[in-house]
């Protein structure tokens, strides 16, 4: 596409394209419904539940077949969504570290190991915008996050939060990212609708 827009040869990157997404199928678990979070890694495939994936969903481009995505995102939404972002890793895993706080060994340890990322909403809900034609449950999920404007650093929206409930906010008090993905979010819908 974007050789398209420059007027240049394609020059083999639809076959390219092609190579990748093809390659990237490497990642899926059928019997899990998600993709490996690592492949090839010194101990094997690591099967573990983590948002990586989201991402893959909610690119343009995105390598997944939508019956995958389908699948990511319900897993994804059982293990891993809160109302103030995504877990960085299932709390069903044995490694899951529900409290990000102590010294900076503790912390730097719990940062990837349960600890909500309060930007992964975006990811979430573009990927979940993808297989639904049904915007009600995506703007309740969007209007539940946003509520966080008014919780922590009033006006904005914390870095990260613990992964198990009451969710207490940890890190950064007033993360840009974290507000970015819900004006991208709220735009998306919104902004469609009223541009049009």
């Amino acid at each position: 596409e974007f050789s398209q827009i420059l007027d240049i040869e394609k020059g083999g990157y639809v076959q390219k394209a092609d190579r990748v997404k093809s390659a990237f199928q490497r990642f899926w678990i059928e019997t899990e419904g998600y993709c490996c979070d690592v492949l090839d890694g010194p101990n094997g495939n690591d099967p573990t539940l983590r948002p990586n994936q989201l991402i893959a969903g909610a690119v343009a481009f995105s390598p997944l077949k939508i019956e995958q995505l389908e699948r990511i995102v319900s897993v994804c939404e059982n293990g891993l969504l809160t109302p103030f972002g995504v877990r960085s890793l299932s709390p069903f895993s044995p490694k899951y570290q529900h409290f990000y706080g102590g010294d900076l060994f503790m912390r730097d340890s719990a940062y990837h190991q349960g600890t909500v990322w309060a930007w992964l909403i975006g990811p979430f809900l573009l990927s979940k915008m993808k297989i639904s034609m049904d915007n009600s449950e995506i703007l309740t999920l969007l209007d539940q996050y946003l509520e966080n404007l008014n919780l922590h650093g009033v006006g904005s929206i914390s870095e990260i939060f613990d992964g198990d409930a009451p969710f207490t906010p940890r890190g950064c008090i007033a993360q840009a990212w974290s507000v970015a993905v819900g004006l991208q979010i709220w735009d998306q819908i919104h902004g469609k609708n009223q541009r049009a």
